[in-house]
């Protein structure tokens, strides 16, 4: 007979008191190194703990809805003897050390792509990718504080996703972050906050238009210092569960600012230095300023409007892209009296003017002033606030306001890192030129997310980041992303994907368009919402989808379904006999197929000749 022995939780990191939401084995039964006992939650994920050791189970000495810590006991066996998994793992590590020292005596065996097929493609790529040389052999390594095969520069949504899943394939990571905490622009001061503060202010204009369907509420009390606290709460689960999936994958994470020392290793801003094989570039993008503004704590970009400190009385907004325009959304709920200030003749500069009607609309019942065609020529600090000179054609204005807003784009920031003692190339707006496999043209260093050209958003880059990753651990993978999409979370939010209007009437794409306005929409008229449409656009002679667009509340969510028809070559017959429940906001996607088809009959719309 064997010892008893007791399986404890692991080590949980930052976490405690974590619920057990299943128990995944019973008494009498046989467990295996590694097998797993009980599943935990947390605030970011579930995972499952296994046994340390092999046995038969005597007793589970825990329970479903119970909580447990590090070191808890979770279940007693009888020892068959069996290795234990620290055991399992030692022999694991003597292994994989002496497959190394076999490659690296070999270098043959560490070829992952063959040349003639790296040409074929990076050849496929040339439009949009530098010409990548040929792998060079390692250069010695320098005397490096750290060294890991794989090192990533960032730990946005596109680094800690590259980290992860390096981690996961098997490579040893180390990842730089400049900040305190992991998780980038995007979860520390850009779209997560930016969200919770919508949905504030989504709650606030919801509850002030119910009034016109016999629901009266009193008029909000605006606690600023409570609503900051909510919005911080937000951030701190979603970064806390990142660095706690950080530990479970063993990603070692450097506190520093890093920039390039060669092509093999970084220097950080703390004297150390790190060694790698591989690397990832995905340093992100800071917003874009107009230089010559006054240095003065009333001139904020997205990050400082972000802290609502103070909510003025009134706002101006410079820049009516889609990042700008959901701060005015924000503030404009809050009580601000909001200017917007535009250079071109529209609001969100590049979307179909259509898209963009409604919100328009709206906003010109809410907004004190919307000024498009309009161009910023001046801005002085005074003690009545920030005097701002306006110009249109040969017209010049001005105004003062208690607080500007300057959001009029973001820049890379590829030219940060020295990336040229690297050999990396980098342009002059800071973007990284790559191929489709996210490679520079120094073929073992990678650029992923805004510095790598393309749209600027975060679900883009954590593509490309797995991407990199793969490619990194010697997988084949490329991206071939055939929609990216877009989304506007204004109040009513604007989304597309795939091909636009403007697009296709600038390429002589011969499209057809369906357009169902949500007046037809139970679900919108029930929600009091019915000012939104769907829009999408068909290949002329096949019926295949090529893009949409949707105008409403929730457009962010719904325009997912366009997307994945355009990524499966769906045509209108797939998307029409897809059965929608009813009623949602939804059925619109269903019903721009049909009348497509010819076959809706919610609205009457005349057959058009083909």
């Amino acid at each position: 007979m064997g010892d008893n022995v007791k399986l404890l939780v692991p080590e949980l990191g930052d976490f405690s008191d974590v619920e057990i939401i299943e128990i995944l084995v019973g008494v009498g039964d046989t467990v295996a190194v590694e097998d797993p006992l009980i599943t935990l939650e947390t605030d970011k994920a579930t995972m499952d703990v296994p046994a340390s050791a092999a046995g038969k189970i005597l007793s589970i000495d825990v329970e479903v809805g119970g909580k447990v810590n590090s070191g808890d006991v979770v279940a007693t066996i009888e020892s068959s003897g069996a290795a234990t998994a620290s055991e399992s793992q030692a022999k694991e590590t003597t292994a994989e050390a002496d497959t190394a020292s076999t490659e690296e005596a070999d270098p043959t065996s560490t070829v992952v792509i063959a040349p003639e097929e790296q040409e074929k493609i990076l050849a496929e790529a040339a439009s949009q990718a530098p010409a990548t040389q040929p792998e060079e052999k390692p250069e010695p390594r320098p005397d490096t504080t750290h060294f890991a095969e794989l090192v990533v520069l960032g730990s946005g949504p596109g680094g800690y996703t590259a980290a992860f899943r390096a981690a996961d394939l098997g490579l040893n990571v180390i990842l730089v972050e400049r900040y305190p905490v992991i998780g980038g622009v995007c979860l520390n001061v850009g779209c997560i906050p930016s969200k919770a503060l919508l949905h504030a202010a989504k709650v606030i204009d919801e509850a002030e238009a119910m009034a016109e369907h016999g629901v009266t509420f009193g008029k909000p009390q605006i606690d600023a210092d409570g609503l900051r606290d909510w919005k911080n709460k937000v951030v701190g689960r979603l970064t806390g569960g990142l660095t706690q999936l950080a530990k479970q994958r063993k990603v070692q994470v450097i506190h520093a600012t890093a920039k390039f020392g060669s092509s093999r290793h970084l220097e950080l801003d703390n004297g150390e230095t790190i060694g790698f094989d591989k690397c990832i570039i995905a340093a992100g993008s800071q917003p874009a300023m107009i230089p010559g503004l006054p240095d003065d704590p009333r001139i904020v970009d997205s990050t400082g409007a972000l802290e609502l400190d103070p909510i003025p009385e009134r706002l101006l907004v410079v820049g009516g892209g889609i990042i700008g325009l959901e701060m005015a959304c924000v503030y404009s709920a809050l009580g601000s009296a909001v200017s917007v200030v535009e250079l071109t003749d529209n609001l969100m500069p590049g979307t179909d003017p259509d898209l963009v009607r409604p919100f328009r609309k709206i906003v010109d019942q809410r907004y004190e002033n919307i000024m498009l065609g309009t161009k910023v020529v001046g801005m002085q600090a005074s003690s009545a606030g920030i005097d701002v000179l306006f110009e249109k054609g040969d017209e010049k204005t001005g105004d003062t306001f208690d607080k500007v807003l300057i959001s009029v784009g973001r820049r890379a920031n590829g030219d940060k890192l020295d990336a040229d003692k690297a050999g990396v190339n980098v342009d002059e707006r800071g973007i990284i030129a790559v191929n489709k496999q996210m490679q520079t043209n120094v073929p073992h260093i990678f650029a992923i997310g805004d510095l790598a050209g393309g749209p600027m958003l975060a679900h883009k880059a954590t593509h490309e980041a797995k991407v990199a990753a793969e490619v990194a651990a010697g997988e084949k993978s490329a991206f071939d992303a055939r929609t990216i999409p877009s989304v506007a979370y204004t109040d009513p939010e604007v989304a597309w994907v795939g091909l636009t209007e403007t697009e296709a009437k600038a390429e002589g794409v011969a499209f057809e368009k369906t357009k169902i306005p949500w007046a037809a929409s139970g679900r919108a008229l029930a929600l009091g919402r019915d000012e939104g449409f769907t829009k999408l656009l068909f290949d002329k002679s096949t019926g295949r989808i090529l893009g949409g667009g949707i105008v409403g509340p929730n457009a962010g969510d719904l325009v997912a379904e366009i997307g994945l028809a355009v990524e499966m070559g769906a045509d209108a017959t797939d998307v029409g006999l897809t059965i929608h429940p009813h009623p949602t906001l939804s059925e619109t996607v269903a019903f721009a197929a049909e009348a497509f088809d010819g076959t809706l009959t919610d609205l009457y719309m005349p057959k058009k000749k083909r």
